[in-house]
């Protein structure tokens, strides 16, 4: 998976990972929006270049096995990666396809992601990664989530 630098358009190298329970301590409502030590007892993934301890993004999930679905709770992009003159592109996205990817693991063609966003984002997830109105929440599914995951990343 790639993060984009929009200065310059060099690619770069992004891992996804557990946050570590210390890590919730360094993660300040300033940066990162929300209140993230509320999240300490889900489960919680925070999005890095390759080689680098700052974090980049994050997000929050839970998994609905009953409904064949994993449901972000929360996500969200550093202070410096938001809007119109952000640092890097493509950190949301890259959040959504690895909850993709877990997703078509545990439910295969039965997979669905969903969220439930700030109705002032809600067309950006729709225009930006095809996610459909399915009553308080957006969500997506096969064969959209495929699509989803092959444009980002083909591993």
């Amino acid at each position: 998976m790639i993060i984009i630098d929009t200065s310059t358009g060099e690619k770069h190298l992004v891992n996804i990972l557990p946050v570590e329970v210390d890590e919730f301590n360094t993660l300040r409502k300033d940066r990162y929006f929300f209140d993230w030590k509320t999240e300490k007892n889900q489960e919680v993934y925070k999005l890095q270049l390759t080689g680098s301890s700052d974090i980049l993004g994050l997000k929050s999930i839970e998994r609905i096995p009953q409904e064949w679905r994993i449901h972000i709770r929360l996500l969200t992009v550093s202070k410096e990666n938001k809007g119109n003159d952000k640092k890097y592109d493509k950190i949301t996205g890259n959040l959504i396809v690895h909850v993709a990817k877990i997703a078509i693991r545990e439910f295969g063609e039965l997979a669905c992601v969903s969220l439930r966003p700030k109705s002032q984002i809600a067309q950006h997830y729709i225009d930006k990664y095809n996610m459909n109105i399915t009553g308080m929440t957006l969500s997506i599914e096969v064969p959209e989530i495929i699509d989803l995951i092959n444009s980002y990343d083909y591993d």
